[in-house]
């Protein structure tokens, strides 16, 4: 086998147009050089019985040996002052908050503290039974009180810490916001101290960790700090209040986390303005202690959304030096690309790739035809672990899991940060997902769904002889119908499941001005997402009470951070897929893929070029790289309830998906006997084509696996044959005879 991880890396940016710079972040753990160089990637799928991985190496001025060091990552989300005021030789000190704590009992945890690495300073917290403390210490001698009892999960509490040089003392306290059936854990404990604070010069002051430690899982909110030992009483008013007096000269900071959610800073509105910076992405727009239900969307009431959930194991930014940098030139096609790294370690070879994409420039095409990258959906399931962490992964997937040497190392480095199909270590989900981290599931020799399956599209068409541009689904978002206007066709792949506001109304606005869409995939246009409105290759999603969903969030908490938009499905959004693509999704099938049999629509004159050369009785796809035949992993169909259009020709379909055919949680209202594939006409994948406005049409295949049987047979197939008619045809300007405008 082949060693993908003695090298890790990834490029930033993730997306460059010809011209533009690339930087290459690297890190091994065992190796001191490997010999690098720049490839355009073909195929990325290391199945054996398809392509395999097809790699052409350009010829670059980084290619050669390069020098290799390990670079860490450092996890953890957590909010920093680093050059805090009013905090030094002071005689007394009050801190408070409204906590969430989801792992109390999982170590030592800070919650406000001003604590060196050198073990001075002070520090609110959680003790490692999950009890709340209040620890000083002046690195010789260390002053510690702690509550009487440990907190529960997920329940609100007030907490605070109180030292009082001139009395001698230490206190904390905590009340329980719901002081019944067993869940109260209110109480006051106080404990000796000294006459002053710890002197800390020039220590940063932190929220949710200390001294790159001790970090807290859970949620805070209102966290304050006054330069006097106030009483219990006093403490809990100013943590209370959503905007504390600002006359009060002894009030150091007051946070308030509802302002400016997409933002990277936590905004104090005390006097100081101490403002915190936020690392490693923590989430944001979370229901805070005062939360009543009356909304579900915090910009209807965002006093109501003033708590951040903090993680131990959130990682937006490795924060890795560059190795390399690249400037792409001018002649460089667009597409699939990568820094191809190989060694030998411990006689065995290393091959690790860190991928990036060249967008065709913008306004520039060089061909009529283009291909989206789906970037957004390559970052929701970037690193994803669900296979292993999934209870019932083998039973979804209807049968045992092999793992791959990705599989295994991604148990042991979870620093690398997981996908929003997996959960924290706190058992809440992944919101956000980002780029600036090495990804193993996108590269070549990766897992095989996504990128891996949609370069075999790439495969298929290089094969064909079919010149294409490379456009990316964020620029899309970002730049919206001017990416998409100057070409004749657009082809989406194996899965476009992750779309933005932005992204859905390009698309529809290149259908009604002529656009021809092919959509070659599954599970498309179904999840509502964002990208962040500064940071590149970031994306958010909330997953609710709707779809096919690994975890579900707290209850209010549907609604995207970075945008103030309702997050789920797009279908529960008022725009289900069916009304851009004639079709959406309604099953998963992990056990068989199944063959198309064609239609009566089919031998519609006016769509005889889709079938040119394939018979009339023939079934489509019973053959591919995915479990047997071109309908298969996660299929769509087409519903005139659900917006399909009056003119859709329904050209084929796929109903015999079998026992291992499960409806989309969304399609069963009621449970009941007779809902699987064998016995449920719902669970299928349709082919189906329509015009649209102005000379445009639409061609659908409704399947994941239908690109994965593009190269079986030595691509002389019908998948391929059927895939390559309509492109050509709809890369054809001449209107669509028989058809109305």
């Amino acid at each position: 086998m082949t060693d993908t991880n003695a090298v890790l890396g990834y490029a930033w940016p993730l997306i460059v147009s010809p011209g533009e710079e690339v930087r290459f972040h690297l890190s091994s753990g065992h190796l001191a050089e490997a010999q690098a160089r720049v490839v355009r990637v073909r195929s990325a799928d290391p199945d054996p019985a398809g392509p395999a991985i097809r790699v052409t190496p350009l010829g670059s001025p980084i290619d050669g040996q390069v020098a290799l060091r390990h670079q860490p990552i450092r996890p953890g989300s957590f909010a920093e002052v680093t050059s805090p005021q009013g905090l030094d030789g002071l005689a007394s000190l009050s801190v408070g908050c409204f906590l969430w704590p989801t792992r109390p009992g999982a170590g030592a945890q800070a919650i406000l503290a001003r604590w060196g690495t050198d073990g001075q300073g002070w520090r609110l917290g959680l003790d490692a039974e999950g009890r709340l403390e209040f620890v000083l210490s002046d690195g010789t001698r260390t002053w510690r009180v702690v509550a009487p009892r440990p907190l529960l999960e997920r329940e609100w509490v007030y907490v605070g810490g109180a030292f009082d040089g001139v009395a001698g003392t230490l206190r904390v306290v905590v009340r329980s916001l719901d002081p019944q059936a067993g869940r109260d854990r209110s109480g006051s404990t106080k404990a000796a101290a000294p006459a002053t604070l710890p002197a800390t010069p020039g220590v940063a002051m932190t929220l949710a960790a200390a001294a790159g430690g001790l970090h807290f899982d859970g949620k805070i909110d209102r966290p304050r700090i006054h330069a006097a030992a106030l009483n219990d009483d006093a403490l809990y008013a100013l943590v209370e209040a959503l905007v504390p007096s600002a006359s009060d000269p002894l009030l150091i900071a007051a946070w308030d986390f509802s302002r400016c959610m997409a933002a990277s800073i936590a905004h104090d509105i005390g006097p100081r303005r101490q403002h915190a910076q936020l690392h490693q992405m923590p989430t944001r727009a979370m229901t805070g202690a005062n939360w009543d239900g009356r909304t579900q969307s915090w910009p209807e009431a965002p006093w109501l959304y003033g708590a951040i959930h903090f993680h131990a194991d959130d990682m937006a930014d490795c924060g890795w030096s560059p190795d390399l940098t690249l400037r792409i030139p001018e002649h460089w096609r667009s597409g699939f690309h990568s820094l191809e790294l190989t060694a030998t370690h411990k006689g065995e070879q290393v091959e690790s790739h860190v991928p990036f994409f060249i967008r065709a420039t913008p306004g520039q095409p060089r061909s009529p035809l283009a291909v989206v990258a789906s970037t957004a959906t390559f970052l929701a399931y970037a690193n994803s672990a669900l296979r292993l962490d999934q209870v019932h992964a083998e039973a979804m997937l209807e049968g045992l899991i092999v793992l791959s040497r990705d599989d295994v190392y991604l148990q042991s480095h979870r620093e690398l940060g997981l996908s929003t199909y997996d959960t924290h270590a706190d058992g809440s989900g992944w919101c956000t997902s980002t780029a600036s981290r090495p990804i193993l599931n996108m590269r070549p020799r990766g897992n095989t769904f996504n990128y891996g399956a949609d370069s075999l599209l790439l495969d298929w068409l290089e094969q064909e002889g079919l010149e294409y541009d490379l456009i990316t689904d964020d620029d899309i978002h970002r730049h919206g119908l001017s990416v998409l206007a100057p070409y004749r066709c657009v082809v989406t792949g194996s899965h476009p499941e992750y779309f933005s506001a932005a992204m859905l109304d390009a698309f529809d606005a290149y259908q009604r001005g002529g656009g021809r869409h092919v959509y070659l995939g599954g599970n498309g246009f179904y999840w509502r997402i964002a990208f962040h409105p500064t940071l590149p290759h970031a994306m958010e999603i909330r997953r609710g009470q709707i779809g096919l969903r690994t975890w579900e969030g707290e209850a209010g908490e549907t609604t995207l951070a970075f945008t103030g938009e309702p997050s789920g499905l797009w279908r529960a959004n008022g725009r289900a897929p069916q009304r851009l693509v004639g079709v959406g999704f309604d099953a998963q099938v992990f056990d068989r893929s199944a063959p198309y049999r064609r239609l009566p629509a089919s031998h519609d004159p006016r769509v005889g070029f889709i079938f040119e050369g394939v018979g009339a009785d023939e079934p489509i796809g019973d053959f591919g790289l995915r479990n047997g035949g071109a309908a298969g992993i996660e299929v769509d169909r087409a519903d005139a309830t659900l917006g399909s259009p009056p003119d859709l020709l329904l050209l084929a379909t796929a109903d015999r998906l079998g026992t291992g055919g499960i409806p989309a949680p969304e399609e069963m209202r009621t449970l009941h006997r007779g809902i699987m594939g064998d016995q449920n006409s719902r669970v299928r994948a349709d082919m189906v084509f329509f015009p649209t406005a102005q000379g445009g049409a639409v061609f659908t295949t409704g399947s994941i696996a239908w690109v994965s049987a593009l190269p079986c047979m030595g691509y002389a197939n019908n998948v391929a044959r059927i895939t390559g008619n309509v492109i050509r045809r709809f890369l054809d300007p001449a209107p669509f005879d028989g058809f109305g405008t």
